[in-house]
C-alpha cells in the first residue's frame, strides 16, 4: 500500500508538481473531479475523490468484500487513502482501462445481461454487509409515489401521447403489484454508461451503489434505463431476447426460473419504474425552464428531451408486455 500516495495532496487533490497531464473523466454530484492522471507519457492511472457524500467508504468496503467474488470485470483498485493517516477526504487511485467505448450493440448487451445472471447467482449471504436500498427508492415505494401523484403522471403521460384509458388500465394493473422477494447482490446503478468496452473487455463500473434488492432491480437498469449522456435504441425484440439469455444463464448456473412468471414481473417492474422515470425527467426540464441562465443544470433540454422518449417508448412497449403476461396467466 502507499504506492501511490506521493501523487495526492494532503487535501485530497492531485499533486501536478509530479503529474504530466490531466484530464477530467466526470463530475459527481458534490463537485469533485474524477480524472486520469499522468506520471509519463506512457503511463497513467485514475483518480477518484468522493464524489457523493452519502457513500462515504462504501466503494472501498465493496472492492474488499464483494468484489473479489466477481470476474475481472472492473478496474483494479491500487491504491487509497487512509482514514487515519489522511486527514483531507477520501480518495481512490485505480488501474486506467484507457479509452472506454459505451457501445451498445446488441452482442455487447447481451454480453452484459449474461455477466448480471452470473453475479445475480452468487448467494446472497455472503453479502451481509450490503444495505436493502441503493440511490433510488425501493419499488414499492415507487408505486406509493406514483399514487399519491396520479394527477401529475395523467397530464405527464396525456402529454406524451397516452390516452387517459391507457393510463387508467395500467393503475389498475398495479394495485396490486407481486414481485419475487429473492434477494441478490446487485449493482445498484447499472445504466448504460456503467458498463463498457475496454478493447473486447466488457467492464462494469462504479459499483459504489451496490446493495441486496430483487433481480429485476439490475435487470431493468441494464435493459431500459435510459440515461441522458449514453443513449441508445431498445426494440421489443431484443428486450425478449436480453431476458431470454438472462434466464438461460441462470438455468446454466443450476437457478431455474418461471419464464412466464418472470415476463409478466420483468413488464409491470419497468412499467412501474418508467413511469417514476418520467415524472423525475419531467421535473428536470422544468427546472432547465425556470433557471434563465442554465447553469446549474447536469444535462441540457435536448439530452433530456431524448431521454424522456426513450423512457416513454419503454413504458408504451413494456405496458404492452405486461398486458399480455396478465392475459397468459389468465388462461
Amino acid at each position: 500500500m502507499n504506492l501511490f500516495h506521493h501523487y495526492v495532496n494532503a487535501d485530497s487533490t492531485l499533486n501536478d508538481t509530479l503529474i504530466q497531464n490531466r484530464e477530467i473523466l466526470y463530475t459527481g454530484t458534490n463537485g469533485r473531479h474524477v480524472e486520469r492522471f499522468y506520471v509519463s507519457p506512457s503511463e497513467s492511472y485514475v483518480f477518484k475523490p468522493l464524489t457523493n457524500e452519502e457513500q462515504e467508504g462504501r466503494e472501498r468496503w465493496i472492492y474488499e468484500h464483494v468484489l473479489p467474488s466477481l470476474p475481472s470485470i472492473y478496474p483494479g483498485l491500487l491504491d487509497w487513502s487512509d482514514a487515519v493517516t489522511d486527514g483531507g477526504g477520501e480518495w481512490m487511485i485505480f488501474e486506467d482501462l484507457g479509452p472506454l467505448h459505451h457501445i451498445h450493440k446488441e452482442e455487447t448487451m447481451l454480453r452484459a445481461i449474461g455477466l448480471v445472471a452470473w453475479w445475480h447467482a452468487l448467494p446472497a449471504e455472503r453479502f451481509t454487509g450490503l444495505p436493502l436500498r441503493g440511490p433510488k427508492p425501493l419499488i414499492q415505494d415507487m408505486v406509493v409515489e406514483l399514487y399519491e401523484r396520479k394527477p401529475d403522471v395523467l397530464e405527464l403521460c396525456r402529454s406524451l401521447g397516452f390516452s387517459r384509458q391507457q393510463v387508467e388500465r395500467i393503475y389498475a394493473q398495479l394495485e396490486h403489484p407481486s414481485f419475487s422477494q429473492q434477494l441478490v447482490l446487485s449493482h445498484g446503478d447499472l445504466h448504460s454508461g456503467n458498463y463498457a468496452l475496454s478493447g473486447e473487455r466488457l467492464v462494469v463500473l462504479d459499483w459504489e451503489h451496490a446493495h441486496l434488492n430483487i433481480p429485476l432491480w439490475d435487470v431493468y437498469h441494464l435493459i431500459d434505463m435510459s440515461h441522458p449522456l449514453f443513449p441508445r435504441h431498445m426494440t421489443s425484440d431484443l428486450r425478449i431476447r436480453m431476458l431470454d439469455t438472462y434466464l438461460e444463464q441462470l438455468e446454466l448456473l443450476g437457478i431455474s426460473v418461471d419464464r412466464a412468471v418472470f415476463m409478466l414481473e420483468y413488464g409491470m417492474f419497468a412499467v412501474i419504474f418508467s413511469l417514476w422515470m418520467l415524472l423525475l425527467i419531467h421535473s428536470d426540464l422544468q427546472r432547465i425552464g425556470a433557471d434563465v441562465h442554465r447553469n446549474s443544470n447536469k444535462w441540457s433540454k435536448e439530452q433530456l428531451e431524448a431521454q424522456l422518449e426513450a423512457t416513454s417508448a419503454c413504458l408504451n412497449e413494456c405496458a404492452a408486455m405486461m398486458e399480455w403476461g396478465q392475459v397468459q396467466r389468465c388462461e
